[in-house]
């Protein structure tokens, strides 16, 4: 079966097709080992008196902190941290793993810059957590609902602002998995297009066992002080067998 045909408000490609012209930018993975997560959930969790941060969560905010630091914003102002999520399994009844459809949203913290800084992992991983935690299937249907009355094809450049970080992909798909006759990959990259200040792409790592690799694109005067900053090169693993 199918729903009632949709017709969309345009009468012409150019209404809704918008070439994205991004500044100059810089991209750098970093990799995270399993042994180095774990310490980052660990503080997260510690900090928050729960369990209940995952290591994606912990290691999202401990990114949303160090380039929120990086950007030198006034204390005052907001940014927010975006996290790319799964609807299938929050829906009632579940959507199938194998459903190939568009089933995603992300679910947003925010928070004034100053306060992100000062209050620490724990707080900000514990926003992460409560965001993820409240997206239901009402929150999901309502936002369908309120698309259907009204709808829009989103542009990269108008969906993150340059004060907030957006992390997307997955450490969960099987990036790996897929075998052309050329034998495993030996990295993952997303390429060149629809890249902006403040994107994170999350990756498996190469070895596994809950290792994550990030992408992370950055105006190139933040990504030096990303590279300079202690605290975030403090959980990043360097390995001299690694490019």
């Amino acid at each position: 079966g199918h729903g009632p045909i949709l017709s969309l408000p345009f009468t012409h490609h150019d209404q809704f097709v918008r070439r994205h012209e991004a500044p100059q930018m810089r991209e750098r993975v970093f990799h995270f080992s399993s042994e180095s997560l774990a310490k980052v959930k660990a503080k997260a969790n510690a900090e928050s008196d729960t369990t209940k941060i995952s290591s994606l969560q912990a290691l999202s905010a401990h990114v949303w902190r160090c380039i929120t630091r990086t950007r030198n914003l006034p204390p005052d102002q907001e940014t927010s941290c975006m996290m790319a999520i799964n609807n299938r399994t929050r829906l009632c009844p579940p959507v199938p793993q194998e459903y190939v459809g568009n089933c995603i949203q992300a679910v947003r913290a925010t928070a004034a810059a100053g306060e992100l800084l000062d209050r620490g992992l724990g707080w900000s991983s514990s926003k992460l957590h409560l965001a993820v935690h409240n997206h239901t299937d009402e929150i999901v249907r309502n936002w369908v609902e309120s698309w259907l009355q009204s709808p829009v094809i989103y542009q990269a450049a108008e969906f993150i602002d340059p004060c907030s970080v957006l992390i997307g992909s997955s450490p969960r798909f099987n990036m790996y998995g897929s075998e052309f006759g050329l034998g495993k990959a030996v990295a993952i990259r997303s390429g060149y297009a629809n890249k902006f200040d403040g994107k994170v792409s999350s990756f498996p790592g190469v070895e596994g066992g809950g290792s994550i690799d990030l992408e992370i694109c950055l105006r190139p005067h933040s990504m030096s002080l990303l590279e300079s900053d202690e605290e975030f090169m403090g959980a990043v693993t360097v390995s001299s067998s690694r490019d």
